[in-house]
C-alpha cells in the first residue's frame, strides 16, 4: 500500500478527521458521519468532488454547500491544511497509510455491504489487499480464562491452514488469541482496531506479519485516538462486514461490545451466517444469541471442513440481503426505482407472475419484524439498507392497509396491533 494520499482523501480528511497531532486533538466542528454523507451525495449529483473544496477557487462551489453545511464551517475546516500536513508526516514515519470511500482501493466488501454506513476514511498499516481475501471473524470478550484462548487459537490456526484470512478486532483476550493463533501458523490476520493504531504498529510481535503482508492493521479512528467504549462497540459491524461468516467465542448477556455487535449483524445487517461456541462451558450469553438465530459451531475437524463451512454459509446467505431480491427481475428494478405512483394493492399471500407483489410480501415481514418497538423512517431505511424514500413508499403502502400506524409524537411507525394491545392495557 502507498503511503501516497490521494486529493479526495485530504479533502475528507479535512471534513471529517479530529487530525490529533499532540496529545489533545483539535476542537474543530467536524462533519458527522450524516453530515458528510448529505454533502458527498450534492457534490456527486452536482458532477463534483470532494477534492474540488480545496481549489482556490471554491467559494463559489461552498456557498452552493450552504443548504447543508455553514459555509465558515467548511472554510475553517479546509483551512487546516497545514495540521494536516503534519500529521501525515507523523502516520508516515510509522508507516500508517489512510484510505477513503473515494478511493478505487477502499475495502470492497466494506463498501458494498455498509455503503453510507462505511467509514469515510480507513487508516492502516501493512497489506491492504488482505482486507478483500476469504476469511472467518472471531470475537469475544477481553477477559477470558486459557481454555478460551486455546480453544481460539486452534480454530485461528486451522482457518490459516486451509488458507482463509482471521477477521479480529485486535483488543486483548479473544481477539488477540485469534489473530495470534492464524500469525502463529503463518496464516493471515487483519485486525480492526477501536484505538491505538500508532502503538500498535510498533509493537514487535506484529513487526514481521506486517513485513511480510500477512497481517492488516484497520482503524477507523485517528491512529492517536484512545479507547473509547463507543468506538469499540461501532467497529464491530467492520470486523463482520468483512469477513464470509463469524464466530462467538463468548459473550456476556445482554451488554457488553461483543453482545452488541453479534445482535446488530443478526437484527440489522446480517452480512454472514453467525456461528457460536458449541463446545466446553455452557454460556448464557450464546444460548442467547442462538435463540436469536445464530447457529452452533460445526467444529470442523480438518482444513476441507473449513472451507466447506465457509462456502456453505455463501449459498445459505446468497438470498438474504434485501439488495439481491432487487436484481430478480428487470421488473422489480424498474417498479423500485420508479417515482410514479401505482394503486395501493392489499396483499397477503405471494401472486402468480408478479414479482413486485412476491417482493412486497418479503418487505412486509421484515419490516413488522423490526417494528416490536416504534421506528422512524430512517431506522427502517438503514435497517434495510434502502433509500429514506423507498422506506418511506412501503411504510406507507402498510399505513394504508392498517398494519401500521403513523404517529406524529413521537414521531415515527408503530404496529397497529402493538397500539391496540397497549390500549387494553
Amino acid at each position: 500500500m502507498t503511503n501516497i494520499i490521494s486529493q479526495n482523501t485530504q479533502a475528507i480528511l479535512l471534513l471529517t478527521a479530529p487530525l490529533i497531532a499532540g496529545k489533545k486533538s483539535t476542537s474543530s466542528d467536524l462533519l458527522t458521519l450524516s453530515e458528510y454523507n448529505k454533502l458527498a451525495r450534492y457534490l456527486h449529483d452536482i458532477k463534483q468532488q470532494p477534492s474540488d473544496l480545496l481549489n482556490t477557487d471554491a467559494e463559489e462551489l461552498m456557498h452552493s454547500c450552504s443548504h447543508l453545511v455553514d459555509v465558515d464551517r467548511l472554510r475553517k475546516l479546509i483551512g487546516r491544511g497545514f495540521l494536516l500536513s503534519q500529521v501525515i508526516n507523523q502516520w508516515q514515519d510509522r508507516s500508517i497509510w489512510v484510505i477513503s470511500r473515494a478511493d478505487p482501493d477502499y475495502p470492497r466488501r466494506v463498501k458494498n455491504r455498509l455503503r453510507e454506513d462505511a467509514p469515510p476514511v480507513l487508516y492502516g498499516c501493512g497489506n491492504l489487499s488482505v482486507s478483500n481475501t476469504e476469511g472467518l471473524a472471531i470475537v469475544g470478550s477481553r477477559e477470558v480464562d486459557e481454555l478460551l484462548v486455546n480453544y481460539t487459537k486452534e480454530v485461528a490456526q486451522l482457518s490459516a491452514k486451509a488458507g482463509k484470512t482471521i477477521f479480529s478486532g485486535g483488543a486483548r483476550g479473544i481477539d488477540q488469541a485469534a489473530m495470534n493463533g492464524a500469525l502463529e501458523a503463518t496464516g493471515k490476520a487483519v485486525g480492526v482496531l477501536a484505538d491505538s493504531l500508532e502503538k500498535t504498529v510498533l509493537n514487535r510481535a506484529y513487526r514481521d506479519a506486517l513485513i511480510e503482508g500477512r497481517l492488516l492493521l484497520l482503524s477507523p479512528y485517528d491512529p492517536k485516538a484512545g479507547f473509547n467504549v463507543g468506538n469499540a462497540m461501532n467497529r464491530n459491524k467492520l470486523i463482520y462486514a468483512l469477513a464470509d461468516a463469524a464466530l462467538i467465542v463468548n459473550s456476556d448477556f445482554n451488554k457488553g461490545g461483543t453482545w452488541t455487535g453479534a445482535v446488530e449483524q443478526l437484527n440489522k445487517f446480517n452480512f454472514s451466517l453467525l456461528y457460536t461456541r458449541s463446545t466446553g462451558e455452557e454460556s448464557k450469553g450464546l444460548d442467547a444469541l442462538q435463540r436469536k438465530g445464530a447457529l452452533p459451531w460445526p467444529n470442523p475437524k480438518d482444513t476441507q471442513a473449513f472451507v466447506n463451512i465457509l462456502s456453505n454459509q455463501r449459498n445459505v446467505t446468497a438470498e438474504k440481503p434485501l439488495e439481491r431480491l432487487f436484481k430478480a427481475t428487470e421488473t422489480v428494478k424498474e417498479q423500485l426505482q420508479s417515482k410514479v405512483e401505482t394503486p395501493i394493492i392489499k396483499q397477503t399471500s405471494l401472486q402468480d407472475n408478479n414479482p413486485a407483489e412476491d417482493l412486497f410480501v418479503k418487505v412486509r415481514e421484515l419490516i413488522v419484524s423490526q417494528l416490536a418497538t416504534p421506528k422512524n423512517n430512517d431506522e427502517i431505511a438503514d435497517i434495510l439498507r434502502v433509500s429514506n424514500a423507498q422506506a418511506k413508499l412501503w411504510l406507507d403502502r402498510l399505513v394504508d392497509e392498517k398494519i401500521v400506524l403513523k404517529r406524529s409524537k413521537p414521531k415515527g411507525y408503530i404496529l397497529q396491533s402493538q397500539l391496540t394491545l397497549s390500549s387494553r392495557v
